[in-house]
């Protein structure tokens, strides 16, 4: 289980299963994984952070952020929310037309999490696996590859 945080939802707290379950809670259960110490052990090291700039153009919200694991930088990260649309599907083409405007060649393929919803309306949780994924994808890494990440 992988405990995350959000700026953008600062009174929840996600627990991220590896079987891609996402619980919402309030931000409390920090607290209540310290009390349940004895069952679980925490992994040392392994806290993963992503901290960066909050952009917003028209309906448009840009998140740029370096991903960090403990003292150094081991990626980038790159967000982007098109506010007025609910259903991620049905923006998908236009958030990638806005992406290569910045990003040119480097956009990414369509995330594993829209596959799953369809016609689904996307939730914080989708954001917070798709932050999963990335994580698990950069912390599989060797160190020595990390230079040549864009």
């Amino acid at each position: 289980m992988y405990v995350m945080h959000n700026s953008e939802y600062p009174l929840s707290c996600f627990a991220l299963f590896e079987n891609g379950l996402c619980l919402v809670s309030d931000v409390n259960f920090d607290v209540l994984m310290i009390k349940l110490k004895g069952f679980f052990q925490n992994a040392k090291g392994n806290k993963m952070e992503t901290r960066g700039t909050r952009y917003q153009y028209c309906d448009f919200l840009v998140k740029v952020g370096t991903v960090t694991m403990g003292p150094s930088a081991r990626g980038i990260s790159v967000e982007v929310d098109y506010s007025p649309c609910v259903v991620a599907n049905d923006c998908w083409n236009l958030m990638m037309e806005f992406m290569q405007s910045f990003m040119g060649n480097h956009t990414p393929g369509i995330p594993s999490v829209f596959s799953n919803k369809h016609d689904g309306v996307y939730t914080q949780s989708d954001t917070m696996v798709q932050y999963m994924e990335l994580f698990t994808k950069i912390r599989k890494q060797q160190p020595a590859s990390i230079g040549g990440l864009r």
